[in-house]
């Protein structure tokens, strides 16, 4: 069993969130880890092939209960779907477009909202925008397979999802902040997305790039209290270690 030690980073999504480790593709999850070492602990809770109605009961088991004790407090909470949602009929993951906006407000009120049993007035939160899809390569990845399967997103679709993240209206829609991202990398044309895409869904290492770049100048703007570069690290440096006497300066420090 560990002990609370940091604070931490939740990263709440899809496949491209869970992906964000993968030692290859120099993902979010993989940056964000390395430039918060010692300050905050960067959670991985990708889940490939989700969509928001199944998210929303994980999430719950992802969350503690206002005034648990001994867990550590989600600074900083990053929210990615959509992905998923947005594939066409008959798709089993698909997931209407009111609904899914809907499923985004619940989750971002479980933890704001005061009536919620996870309400966190400390914790941020970024909605990441789903990524645009490029058919072409989604085709022929789909045709390859060895039983050849109908393409199952539309860029259009896709689309529409993106701009309804976080679009929906009240108070704590204004604590969200919204992070653009892939849609106007390639200057919103699909045949550009190729050079961002790995399979015409998933990124590769070029299309976390601008994930991460965007995800991180969106913190230093809108909380800079959670970037890196003002927090302190939670375990002294070994030059500031008093050496005559360490026990006091080897205490954890709070950010």
């Amino acid at each position: 069993m560990a002990a609370c030690i940091q604070d931490v980073i939740m990263l709440f999504g899809d496949s491209i969130t869970q992906g964000g480790w993968a030692p290859d593709h120099n993902g979010m999850g993989q940056h964000l880890s390395h430039v918060y070492a010692r300050k905050l602990d960067v959670l991985n809770r990708g889940l490939s092939g989700y969509n928001t109605d199944w998210a929303i009961p994980v999430f719950k088991q992802c969350l503690a209960e206002s005034g648990t004790p001994n867990v550590p407090k989600v600074r900083l909470l990053v929210i990615w779907f959509g992905a998923n949602d947005a594939c066409i009929k008959p798709s089993p993951q698909h997931v209407p477009l009111t609904r899914f906006i809907s499923n985004l407000k619940h989750m971002v009120n479980l933890v704001q909202s005061p009536k919620s049993s996870y309400y966190s007035p400390s914790t941020r939160i970024i909605l990441i925008t789903p990524p645009p899809v490029n058919t072409h390569q989604r085709k022929a990845d789909l045709q390859a397979r060895p039983e050849p399967l109908e393409l199952d997103r539309l860029f259009d679709t896709t689309k529409a999802y993106s701009e309804g993240c976080g679009t929906w209206p009240g108070k704590g829609s204004r604590r969200c902040r919204r992070v653009v991202e892939l849609w106007y990398a390639a200057g919103e044309k699909e045949e550009g997305l190729a050079a961002y895409l790995e399979d015409g869904l998933h990124l590769n290492k070029d299309g976390y790039k601008i994930v991460t770049e965007a995800l991180i100048a969106t913190i230093k703007e809108k909380y800079p209290e959670v970037h890196y570069d003002n927090l302190e690290f939670v375990f002294s440096l070994w030059a500031e270690i008093n050496w005559n006497d360490p026990a006091h300066s080897l205490m954890k420090r709070s950010n």
